[in-house]
Formats: structure tokens, sequence, C-alpha cells
């Protein structure tokens, strides 16, 4: 992922210095630190910590937790992936890392920071097309991994295709329309046999405001036209995210208008430029431990009802203050 993640880095060069790229491959943290000009390769996260301010941890789920608690405890600002930790205890316990240390800890869901995602908020909230009644996600790539590979692992992983990417999107649907009432996920892994858990994931939830909002993920696209796409259906038409075609739409009966464009990409230097600042003001991140732990716990809740076949009462999740579950 590392170059991936690499355009961040150039776009911020004036405000951060890569100091080491690490990796337990030798020679992949070598072939990381050769595209950031100036950085270091090292073996060991914990040799190089006396010598940076923060870091961004891009690694295999199950190893967040552990190696978030070190760089908290050497006194280190924390950008973590996503999802933040494979448990709910383990959230917890890096969440007061993080107030013990008194640093930094923000988890990088960054499709909040995506210029269409955050313009479509906006838009949501300045009720430009009258009162949103349904938002709908859609998200399919042909994603797949070794049968001994980490990511395969339900264990390792967390989950199924749900946890480790759907975990966006639920954040995404919280970040839009608030606190969740109820709703529902059907996975599985039939057309994605590489995983133990699902590969293939839908969930519906409705929220407190009447409002629905739809997930359909995959990792088993072998064609799509759709791809990586948001529809928010409001009472005077609706509101597209074409995050594949980097366009933002609005649709009204049959007109068609762009209201914004942008580069391709997954436009991590917003994420990155955001968790600068608070480094340097101490606000609290957007995308905070706290508020990331609620997506999760919507998540191990939905998982939970499946398994029981039933509907998942997701209110009292710590959101806002609604009633605890009877």
């Amino acid at each position: 992922m590392s170059r991936s993640h690499a355009s961040r880095f150039f776009a911020l060069a004036d405000r951060l210095e890569i100091a080491y790229t690490v990796d337990i491959d030798e020679a992949r943290a070598a072939a990381a630190a050769e595209i950031l000009t100036g950085a270091k390769p090292a073996t060991d996260y914990r040799a190089v910590l006396d010598d940076v301010e923060a870091a961004l941890l891009v690694l295999p789920h199950h190893l967040h937790h552990p190696v978030t608690l070190d760089c908290l405890a050497a006194g280190k600002h924390v950008l973590v992936e996503k999802p933040m930790a494979n448990t709910e205890a383990e959230c917890l316990e890096m969440i007061e890392a993080a107030k013990q240390a008194d640093r930094t800890l923000m988890v990088a869901y960054c499709m909040r920071f995506h210029p269409l995602v955050a313009k479509m908020k906006e838009l949501l909230d300045q009720k430009y097309l009258g009162e949103v009644f349904q938002v709908s996600i859609w998200t399919e790539q042909h994603t797949q991994f070794p049968a001994d590979h980490w990511a395969s692992s339900a264990k390792t992983l967390g989950g199924g295709q749900l946890f480790s990417h759907g975990c966006h999107y639920i954040d995404i649907l919280l970040w839009y329309l608030g606190a969740p009432l109820r709703g529902f996920h059907l996975g599985t892994n039939y057309g994605t046999p590489w995983m133990e858990r699902e590969g293939t994931s839908n969930v519906t939830m409705e929220f407190e405001s009447g409002v629905l909002g739809y997930h359909f993920g995959t990792w088993g696209a072998k064609g799509s036209r759709l791809r990586y796409s948001f529809h928010a259906h409001c009472t005077d038409g609706m509101i597209e995210a074409d995050i594949t075609g980097s366009k933002l739409r609005s649709i009204v009966g049959g007109e068609e208008k762009v209201l914004l464009e942008c580069e391709p990409g997954k436009h991590t230097e917003g994420e990155m430029a955001h968790f600068l600042d608070c480094l340097e003001t101490g606000q609290q991140p957007l995308t905070s431990p706290e508020d990331s732990l609620q997506g999760l716990r919507v998540i191990w809740r939905m998982y939970e009802a499946e398994e029981q076949n039933r509907l998942a009462d997701l209110r009292g999740l710590g959101l806002v203050s609604s009633p605890a579950p009877a």
C-alpha cells in the first residue's frame, strides 16, 4: 500500500518529513524508502521511535492494537489505518492509552476527506435538494488474497469484507445520517471462496430521522458499472457522487448537473493534512477513535444479529443519548 499512500507525503512535503519506512521484510522496507525522498528503511519500528514525532500505521488489522500501544507509550502521535482494532476491548484500550499519553490518536477513514464525499455531506446538511430519505453506497471490486494470507482469515482480518472495507461506508452513513435505530447484514463468501467470512456484503439501516441507508460491497466483482458510487435520494432530486468518475452530480427529472469535479484517487492528502492540523492545534480529529468505535459497534451488533437470524437493535451505541436497548 505504500504507493497508494505516498501521494499524501508529496502533497504535504512542506509540513512533514518522512524519517523511516518500516517493514519486517527488509526488501519491502527499502522499496518503500525509495519512493519517499530522505526516508531510511528499517525492520523494527521500536528501534526508530525515538527519532520520530508521529507514526502512520498501515498494518494487518490484528497488529493495529499492539503497535498503537507501543507508539503511544513512547509518546508518539498515531494515525492508524481502519478498522481501528479487531475487538471492542482493544479499541477501548487504545483510546485510554492515547488519553494517558496525551497524544493524538486518529483513525484513517480517508473517505471522509474525499472532496466528493465531503461536498455531498455539505449539500445534504444544506438540504440542497430537499429532505434526504435514502442514501445508497456501492463498492464493487475484485480483491483476492492467497488462502494463507492474513486478509483471508476472519481472525486476523477481524471479520469479512464488511468489517475490513465496509467499515468506511458504515462510518459515512453514520456521519451523513446520524444515529441508527435498527438494521441488518447479509453476507456470503459464495463467489469469493478465498474469504473465510463474507466477501460480499449487504447492509440496510434505519435511522432515528426515518432515513434509510444501504451499503453493498463485494470483493468478487469481475465486472461493474457502478464501481464506487454514492446515491442520495432527496425529496427534490438525487445527488450522485461518482467516486470512480470523480464527479458529483445533481439529477432532477431528466436533467443532470455537474456540481464538482476532482482529480481521481484516494485523496489521502486531505486526511493527512487534518492529522497535522490536530497535532499543531490540539483539536479532536474528525475521525476520532471514539467516533470510529461506534461504527465498529454497529458492525459487531449486525454480525451478531445475522448469526441469530434477527434484526439488529442499533440504539445506545454511544453516538447520541439514545435509550439503551431493553
